[in-house]
């Protein structure tokens, strides 16, 4: 019988994004209608709610794949995923005209300014939520699984 093994990672994998993405849009459409701010949030939450979930699958494919030939540990290797995905993600918003460089930060849709500094205070802090959540969470799935 064939047992499946990267089905069964991508399902571990899309686990955690496709519970927390939605509480995410719960919380942005309060904010909208409670603070009626006229930043459109919406264009902020949609990419990711379709594009991430796939992304966790495929990376969580990829550990059980490459784990035998890396020998990385799951928290390691999910560490590595914003390293990965903030490049390509800044790439697609920069090539599509959602973002824009500017000399003290990012502008989001001509509406949102973020500061280079608090780039480089939240990414590390990225990194390190990647390490648990897959260290603990996806970990635990694939054990549940039976692929970890």
């Amino acid at each position: 019988m064939n047992t499946h093994p990267y089905l069964r990672a991508y399902l571990a994998g899309i686990f955690v994004p496709t519970l927390v993405l939605p509480l995410i849009l719960a919380g942005f459409i309060t904010v909208r209608l409670v603070l009626a701010l006229p930043i459109p949030l919406e264009r902020f939450i949609v990419f990711p709610m379709a594009i991430v979930p796939t992304i966790f699958g495929l990376w969580n494919m990829l550990f059980l794949w490459s784990q035998p030939r890396t020998h990385l540990t799951i928290g390691v290797h999910g560490a590595i995923l914003p390293f990965v995905g903030a490049p390509l993600g800044v790439t697609v918003a920069s090539c599509l005209g959602l973002l824009q460089f500017g000399a003290s930060g990012l502008v989001w849709f001509q509406a949102c300014h973020v500061p280079y500094g608090v780039i480089a205070v939240v990414f590390p802090a990225a990194v390190a939520g990647y390490y648990l959540v897959w260290k603990f969470v996806v970990g635990f799935l694939n054990r549940v699984m039976g692929i970890g």
